[in-house]
């Protein structure tokens, strides 16, 4: 592909937060931007960039030259361990982690701003849990700032209501299309740690517009009530999701195909079940057994993902690193072989979902994943475990209907038997609901396309380079 000329655009600065899904979607977002002639900058910790770099599915790796890159050093990371006993799940020890490179970023990502705005106006675009960045830019009149979130628009409304105590009853469409109790407010979804994390590098700064990762097949309503808020009365709303690739690329240059992929070729269409729990989960041992149980008895094919959580510094990670479960896992591997694989360590995501043979996906329900999944047009199969992805769950099953719930927000203190994760697959696998759930799935999955390729989120993409292009 050819760009067009950089040299007469209004230059962009991203700032992401440093965590997985964080990264990720911003950079994508980076990519898409510069695959429209954009000059672009990607501003993080070296270690991050990296881990972003390195992660990177769906686009060749050529098309990383077109972003500057600016790898800011920072000392080694301190140690961190996941605990998978943890009450709460969540990844508590990034925490200090967290804290540690927001401190060694602030002042770089001040004299970054000012060299990038010295000549000309900027665009800055930057992660929610990155709010310094865009209090540091208030005070610098060419530059112009856009908040992206990394979360759904539902989530954003929903904490609107809570946060602000109004009563929900003329907002029906949350997570139902007919007039019922609205959810209640989602309990223990994160640590009282994480939560005064949050309100201390989550503020209220000057900005211009919003950015989301959704599209208006998926949230259009959200979008609509979220506007008419007070709080976000005449901020430009812009919905240009999804940011990662459709048809996912291949680059042989970056490496060998992953075995997994080579092992879906061998499957047929719209058999698999693909499971995994994202970047941030750790699962106690107790309920591995009840997944791997579960998986066998339903006989489904699957890849099912091992791992725990992110350590900090991915790249000093020994992975495979699943010494707990290694042992259990080679026992069941043997009993499934033909059936299933295990894969230890990462995994090529959207690669896999959008891979013939996947049929279904047992998730987590971050962002992102639910998002790769619905894009891709697969069921999903909901296991929310922290953060706003109880929420996410919900959006799924009860509003688009596109998925079927695994384990309940409700049973998130219990290990879960394995005839829950049976019945859960075969309903989406097997049963007659499941032949819908998958129909629905699909038709999703060709409005978000549609969306893209002409649609919806092309053009809020469109509105949003053509409103920033003004600013030169």
């Amino acid at each position: 592909m050819e760009f067009p000329n950089r040299d007469n655009k209004v230059p962009i600065l991203v700032v992401p937060f440093p965590a997985q899904g964080h990264l990720n979607t911003l950079l994508h977002f980076s990519l898409l931007l510069s695959s429209h002639g954009l000059p672009v900058h990607f501003a993080s910790s070296s270690i991050h960039n990296n881990q972003a770099r390195h992660r990177l599915r769906g686009w060749t790796s050529a098309s990383l030259h077109n972003i500057t890159f600016h790898d800011i050093p920072i000392p080694s990371l301190p140690p961190s361990t996941p605990n998978p006993n943890s009450t709460h799940n969540f990844p508590s020890h990034l925490v200090p982690i967290w804290e540690f490179v927001i401190h060694h970023l602030r002042s770089p990502l001040s004299s970054l701003l000012h060299s990038l705005s010295s000549s000309s106006p900027l665009i800055l675009i930057y992660d929610t849990l990155m709010s310094f960045v865009s209090n540091d830019a208030a005070s610098i009149p060419s530059i112009h700032t856009f908040n992206f979130q990394c979360v759904p628009a539902n989530f954003i409304l929903s904490y609107h209501y809570e946060s602000t105590s109004k009563t929900w009853s003329d907002n029906h469409i949350l997570f139902s299309p007919s007039p019922s109790p609205p959810p209640p407010p989602l309990q223990d979804s994160v640590p009282e740690e994480v939560i005064t994390f949050c309100k201390k590098h989550y503020y209220e700064t000057p900005c211009e517009g919003m950015l989301f990762n959704t599209s208006l097949a998926i949230e259009g309503a959200f979008i609509d009530l979220l506007a008419k808020q007070d709080d976000f009365v005449g901020k430009k709303i812009f919905a240009v999701g999804p940011v990662s690739p459709l048809a996912v690329s291949t680059d042989h240059k970056s490496g060998p195909c992953h075995p997994c992929l080579e092992w879906l070729d061998k499957q047929p269409p719209k058999s698999v079940v693909y499971v995994a729990f994202g970047s941030s989960t750790t699962i106690q041992v107790e309920q591995i057994e009840q997944i791997a149980l579960g998986l066998e008895k339903s006989k489904q094919r699957f890849i099912w993902v091992v791992r725990d959580a992110d350590r900090g510094d991915v790249s000093q990670e020994a992975e495979p690193d699943h010494e707990r479960v290694k042992s259990l896992l080679l026992d069941f591997e043997k009993r499934v072989e033909g059936m299933g694989m295990v894969v230890r360590g990462w995994a090529p995501q959207l690669d896999i979902l959008a891979h013939g043979s996947t049929a279904a996906f047992m998730s987590h329900c971050g962002w992102n994943s639910c998002m790769e999944g619905m894009s891709m047009g697969v069921a999903m199969l909901t296991w929310p475990i922290h953060s706003e992805q109880p929420r996410n769950a919900l959006l799924i099953t009860e509003y688009l209907k596109v998925g079927a719930m695994v384990r309940e927000w409700e049973k998130r203190h219990e290990v879960l038997k394995w005839e829950k994760v049976d019945g859960a697959i075969r309903k989406v696998m097997v049963d007659e609901e499941g032949f819908e759930i998958r129909r629905r799935a699909k038709e999703l999955g060709e409005k978000i396309r549609d969306s893209i390729e002409g649609g919806s989120s092309y053009e809020q993409l469109l509105a949003f380079i053509n409103y920033i292009s003004g600013f030169k």
